[in-house]
């Protein structure tokens, strides 16, 4: 996978057969959007065209109406990791900005679509819309594909176990409560956040469990609950096993929120690292205990607890 950017024009490289296209902002890359993907790979392979995801950022509702703006599934480096396992052949993410934000859906195909990335061929969801007031609507789309010449072909949702569409505002309404079986089942994969190791106050260390101060990619990026956290943790030297405290150190005095994770059976520096950190089980809430001493004691019981969890998930 190749992504284009600004700097090189938006331009696709060589070849006249054009493009097999498909439009959204693709947060999670869900169930959903890697059944929409694959089917696009596949047309593209079948018409020997290349294939083209086209995304934006920041999400359109930042700039639409900043209060409806939800928090991040995937940041963009998590996005571009998890497409990256697809098959596209090119990737675009388009700054959304005012200009964008008002063309027409006709402008944006004619412009965009066809004039910067030559599509020949347009693949979307059954609920997409796009260009000014999300006007590009299916049934405007066909009209277009039938005035213009290009195809336009319309993918079913994929649906949960009880019926209901994968959609990434389901999951994260299913990260915001907690419920991480159920946002793993509709990713297709543990829910996680990828991160820049930075220095912290080491009182981890002090405490016999040292702790990987983990920096998200995004202040956007959503959290689950705060709490204490079986987790895996995916590092330049290997996969570790771990346990994670989201959220204050209220034993502490301190309020700041954190993502802290401490690796078992890894030892070493790995500050500067980029580490992906996937939550396994909930194990507790964050709490306040008299003393550092009650604190290492709790440490144990959730080390325990964090080793079984692993272990039944594995």
């Amino acid at each position: 996978m190749r992504e284009l950017t600004g700097a090189d024009g938006w331009a696709l490289p060589g070849g006249d057969a054009g493009t097999v296209v498909t439009v959204g902002t693709f947060d999670g890359v869900h169930r959903g959007h890697r059944d929409v993907l694959a089917r696009l790979v596949a047309r593209a392979r079948e018409a020997g065209r290349q294939s083209l995801l086209i995304s934006f950022e920041p999400h359109p509702l930042e700039l639409l109406n900043p209060a409806a703006a939800p928090r991040l599934l995937t940041t963009r480096d998590e996005k571009l990791g998890e497409l990256a396992t697809t098959g596209v052949d090119f990737v675009a993410i388009l700054p959304f900005d005012r200009a964008l934000a008002d063309l027409s859906a006709e402008d944006f195909v004619e412009r965009v679509l066809r004039g910067r990335f030559r599509m020949h061929e347009l693949l979307i969801g059954h609920d997409h819309g796009f260009g000014r007031g999300r006007e590009g609507g299916v049934d405007t789309l066909r009209s277009l594909g039938a005035d213009r010449g290009f195809r336009v072909d319309v993918v079913p949702p994929v649906e949960t176990a009880d019926g209901e569409p994968v959609s990434s505002s389901r999951i994260r309404r299913a990260v915001a409560e907690g419920r991480l079986a159920d946002a793993a089942h509709a990713l297709g994969r543990r829910y996680g956040a990828r991160g820049t190791v930075v220095p912290g106050e080491a009182r981890g260390r002090h405490l016999g469990y040292p702790t990987l101060n983990v920096l998200p990619g995004s202040d956007r990026k959503l959290f689950p609950p705060d709490g204490v956290y079986a987790v895996e943790v995916e590092t330049g030297r290997g996969r570790f096993g771990g346990m994670l405290n989201l959220g204050g150190r209220p034993t502490f005095h301190d309020d700041r929120r954190t993502v802290e994770a401490h690796l078992f059976d890894a030892s070493g520096d790995f500050y500067g690292d980029v580490v992906q950190v996937g939550f396994v089980a909930r194990l507790r809430d964050t709490q306040r205990f008299d003393s550092p001493e009650a604190l290492m004691a709790q440490l144990r019981d959730d080390e325990r607890a964090a080793r079984d969890a692993l272990t039944a998930s594995a």
